[in-house]
């Protein structure tokens, strides 16, 4: 497990692995891989740079934090229906980081009934595997990156403060 809960003040609940994910899911890894593999679609896809998405060298990377990893950990100030077909269950929330800055973020879980749990004054904490794009560089000249999530959690009870 990349996210540690033994600095928070509040009980959090791991909601999200991606590993479950793909687990349930083995034609996103073969997909995923299949389009790194493609001559023909060089601008499309992941690079590959630490490994095919999935394998044990990828997990490999992330577990010896090879690869760039991102945490993000903030108070949810707004959960919502993002994007055209949201439907009627949150997808998204807007989070309050330590620096007073607002980032907004899906809302990832393995289990539907979990969504509930991210209300307003809740805890959130989440890592992203950085894996590297084919296309390459970013807009704005830096290396181009597909955040990936990898693990979320989310306090059982709302916070006053940051943990």
């Amino acid at each position: 497990m990349l996210l540690h809960f033994d600095k928070t003040s509040v009980p959090m609940k791991l909601v999200y692995q991606h590993s479950e994910e793909l687990k349930n899911d083995p034609e996103q890894i073969a997909l995923t891989q299949a389009l790194t593999l493609n001559p023909a679609k060089p601008l499309l896809g992941l690079k590959g740079t630490y490994g095919l998405y999935g394998s044990t060298e990828w997990w490999a990377n992330i577990e010896q934090r090879k690869m760039p990893l991102l945490f993000v950990s903030g108070i949810v100030r707004r959960a919502y229906v993002a994007g055209q077909d949201g439907g009627d269950e949150n997808n998204s929330v807007d989070l309050l980081l330590t620096d007073s800055s607002m980032r907004s973020v899906g809302i990832y879980v393995n289990d539907k009934a979990d969504i509930q749990l991210f209300r307003v004054g809740c805890q959130v904490e989440l890592v992203y595997a950085m894996d590297e794009m084919k296309k390459q560089p970013a807009p704005d000249g830096n290396i181009n990156y597909l955040e990936i999530a990898l693990e979320m959690a989310v306090s059982l009870e709302p916070v006053t403060t940051f943990a």
